[in-house]
Parts: C-alpha cells; structure tokens; sequence
C-alpha cells in the first residue's frame, strides 16, 4: 500500500512520519516514534489504555486515523512531565498508589489532565463520569480518585504560590 508523508505535532515537537492512509494512531505512537506510554487493549475504544489529548480533548488513539490528526497538538503520557519533573497527577497516583499493574495508568492520566483543563474544580461525580471511559482491572478505582483530588489540592496550592 502506498505511504504518505505526514507530519504530527507530538509533545511540542514536529514529526515527519510515513503512513499508510489506514494506520491508526496508536501504531504510529508506538511503532514509528517509539513513544510506547499509550496502550494497546481493546482496539474499540472501550477502555481508555490508548488516550492521548487531542489539542487538549482526550481521545483514544486505537481508533484514530493518524492523517486525522495532522495539525493538531498530540500530546501524550510522554509530554505530560513538567521541566523534567513529575506532573501533579503522576506523583499523586504514586504517592495514592492509583496504580497497581500500570497498564491503564497513561490513559487515566490523560483523561484526568483533559477533564482538569476543562474544569479545574470538578465534583466527584464529574470525575467518575470522565474516568468512566477508562478501564482497571486491578485498583478498585478508590485510590485513583483520593489521587486526583490530591493532585487538584496540589495544583491549586502551586498557583496560589506562584501569584
């Protein structure tokens, strides 16, 4: 099948890639830049392992066609830390333990930063209904939660000293 030169904005940087007019996100991620955070589970879109954000909009690469994506800001787990450091929401899935295997970890941290951008202050029902496109099969997703609110006291205490 013939290739086409494409170019995606990932994690602030431009990459050239060749792609077939049928590749999907998900394996340009991983196979073509090695940018291997983004999982491969269920290939339907059913459980979140894949997300990325989509010019901030989390969206689950295994069903996205790459050359849709040329142009916008791709960011994923890759691009979340800040000046080489943890992201607020990736410490506090450490220190909560909100992950257990890691699998769905990438995918539920995008999907936390895309409803965070959104609506910096969320309820707890907010929040269960963006994590309900995720899937875990190994926390109980409490600890996940206690994480994301450590993280949102974390970032607001950041901002009120940085003013």
């Amino acid at each position: 099948m013939k290739k086409e030169l494409i170019e995606l904005r990932i994690n602030g940087r431009a990459h050239e890639v060749a792609i077939e007019s049928s590749a999907l996100l998900l394996d340009v991620l991983r196979q073509d830049l090695q940018l291997t955070g983004s999982k491969r589970a269920c290939d339907d879109s059913s459980c979140g392992a894949c997300t990325v954000l989509v010019d901030g909009v989390a969206m689950m690469s295994c069903t996205l066609l790459a050359a849709s994506c040329e142009g916008p800001e791709i960011t994923t787990i890759e691009g979340v830390s800040e000046h080489g450091s943890l992201a607020a929401i990736q410490k506090a899935y450490g220190d909560w333990g909100g992950a257990q295997c890691g699998y769905c970890t990438p995918g539920f941290i995008m999907t936390v930063k895309s409803l965070l951008a959104e609506n910096p202050d969320p309820s707890e029902s907010d929040i269960r209904d963006a994590l309900s496109s995720n899937l875990c099969r190994c926390t109980g997703y409490n600890q996940m939660y206690e994480a994301i609110r450590s993280a949102i006291v974390a970032e607001r205490s950041a901002a009120t000293n940085s003013e």
